[in-house]
């Protein structure tokens, strides 16, 4: 059965540049280069999300900031982001696609996660939040990606298993940012640092997936 013509939307879409399409796969069906290009680079992007987290999580366990709620909060977020890299690229293999084994893209000449320069409790949500704001506008457009190429299934996948619960995720994250400001956690020491970091229960509330 000849594959669907590709069609291309203009969007920001981490498409893999390299990536090796695997024409030969006996399972491969309407799934068109296009929408296996950016299943692959979304996969590697949401790796990229996973470290930065992981290197938030280590900032905190730090004898100097000493916050372990916290830092077990963001160790708890980049796992998942972990899962659902795997997740992704475990869909695009039962799709008949490949994943490209690449090296994940950190930022600067020293391969820092791009994240050093954090060291309180609000900035790092923050930072967590723009990352999720991101991923989901990502998400939306692979979705769209997959629509116009005729790839309903595809489409429906990304939006109930990975953008669904993204959704909720950030409303969380919106909730314990809001308090987070009323306990004045902008600066490293602070008293609200110390009272964010006791809220346990917020913390596991905000990585519900």
């Amino acid at each position: 059965m000849a594959e669907p013509s590709t069609k291309r939307l203009k969007t920001n879409l981490p498409v893999c540049k390299t990536h090796r399409a695997c024409v030969g796969s006996k399972v491969k069906q309407n799934l068109t280069s296009a929408v296996e290009e950016s299943l692959c680079g979304v996969s590697t992007l949401l790796l990229e999300v996973a470290y930065r987290l992981e290197a938030l999580s280590q900032i905190f366990e730090q004898d100097d900031v000493a916050l372990p709620r916290v830092a077990a909060f963001f160790h708890q977020e980049s796992g998942k982001e972990q899962e659902q890299a795997e997740a992704m690229m475990d869909y695009l293999c039962e799709r008949g696609g490949q994943y490209c084994n690449k090296d994940i893209q950190k930022q600067g000449s020293e391969q820092k996660p791009g994240c050093e320069q954090v060291c309180a409790v609000l900035p790092a949500l923050e930072l967590l939040l723009a990352q999720w704001k991101d991923e989901m506008c990502v998400l939306v457009d692979l979705s769209l990606l997959a629509r116009q190429n005729s790839d309903p299934h595809s489409a429906s996948v990304v939006k109930s298993r990975f953008l669904g619960p993204l959704v909720a995720r950030v409303k969380l994250l919106g909730d314990l940012l809001t308090n987070a400001r009323r306990l004045g956690c902008g600066a490293v020491g602070t008293l609200g640092e110390y009272l964010i970091d006791q809220l346990q229960e917020e913390l596991t509330s905000a990585g519900v997936a």
